[in-house]
C-alpha cells in the first residue's frame, strides 16, 4: 500500500472519465470530456482546402489548437493576445496535432483540413491528455459527418490506422501515480505524459524531473502503469463510439 491519495484512489486508478458526444451543434465533431475535475470541450471542424504546400497533392491535413479559458483556473487566466503567444499552449497543441496525425491516412482524406480545437473549461491537471482523448472521438464523428455528404470518403477502417489515447503519470514520494490531479502534478518529482495507439504502439513519451532525477527502472514502471491506464481509456472510447446515444 502506498501513500493515500487525497481522493481515495489507488495509485493506478483513473479519475472518473466521461465523454459526451455531439455536445455542440455547429461543429461536425464535438465532445465534452470530463476527467475528474478537468473539463475540456473538443471540437473538430472541416475546411474544404489545405495549406499551400499541399495544394494539388490530393492530400489532406490535420491541425490543432489548445487554450485554457479565463475561468478555467482559480485565478483568472488572461486570454492570449496577438503577439503574445502562450508557450505552454503552443507546445500542447503541437502535441495534440502530432498525436492525431499518426492515426489518420491524410492521403485518403482528400484536400480537406481538419481543425481540432481543445478549450479547457476547468483545469485540475491532465488537460493535455484529456484533450487528446476527447479529440480522437471528435475526429471520428467529424469523419462520419464528412462521409454523410461525400460517400467517396473511405470508411473509418480504411482512413484511420489506429485509435489514440493519452495519460499523465508521475512519481511522487517515490510512488508511481496514474492520472495526476493538479496538487499531485504540482508536487511530483517526475512528470510523464504518455500517448499511445489503442493497439499499444508508442506515439510520444514526455518525461522530466523537477529538481529530481529518476532511474531507467522508474521510467519503465511509469510507462507500464500508463499503458494499463491507456488500455482502459481505449476501451471506454470504443464503448462511447459504439453507442448511438450521446
Amino acid at each position: 500500500m502506498g501513500i493515500p491519495r487525497r481522493d481515495g484512489r489507488e495509485p493506478h486508478d483513473l479519475r472518473p472519465l466521461t465523454f459526451t458526444r455531439r455536445y455542440t451543434k455547429q461543429a461536425p465533431g464535438s465532445v465534452l470530456v470530463s476527467s475528474g475535475d478537468t473539463v475540456v470541450l473538443c471540437t473538430c471542424s472541416v475546411e474544404p482546402s489545405v495549406p499551400e504546400f499541399l495544394v494539388g497533392t490530393g492530400k489532406g491535413w490535420l491541425t490543432a489548437e489548445y487554450a485554457m479559458l479565463p475561468g478555467s483556473t482559480n485565478r483568472r487566466k488572461p486570454r492570449e493576445r496577438a503577439g503574445k503567444p502562450d508557450g505552454r499552449g503552443i507546445e500542447i497543441q503541437r502535441l495534440i496535432g502530432r498525436a492525431l496525425r499518426t492515426c489518420i491516412h491524410l492521403d485518403r482524406l482528400g484536400e480537406r483540413t481538419l481543425h481540432i480545437d481543445c478549450d479547457v473549461l476547468q483545469a485540475d491537471g491532465g488537460t493535455r491528455t484529456a484533450s487528446i482523448n476527447g479529440a480522437y472521438i471528435a475526429l471520428v464523428d467529424a469523419l462520419a459527418a464528412i462521409r454523410a455528404k461525400d460517400p467517396s470518403l473511405p470508411a473509418d477502417a480504411d482512413i484511420l490506422s489506429a485509435s489514440v489515447a493519452a495519460i499523465s503519470v508521475g512519481l511522487l514520494d517515490g510512488q508511481v501515480l496514474v492520472d495526476l490531479d493538479y496538487p499531485e502534478d504540482r508536487d511530483a518529482e517526475v512528470d510523464l505524459n504518455l500517448v499511445m495507439t489503442g493497439a499499444g504502439k508508442l506515439i510520444e513519451i514526455q518525461a522530466g524531473g523537477e529538481e529530481a532525477t529518476f532511474t531507467r527502472g522508474q521510467l519503465d514502471e511509469m510507462v507500464r502503469a500508463g499503458e494499463g491506464a491507456i488500455r482502459q481509456i481505449t476501451r471506454l472510447q470504443g464503448e462511447v463510439l459504439a453507442s448511438s446515444t450521446r
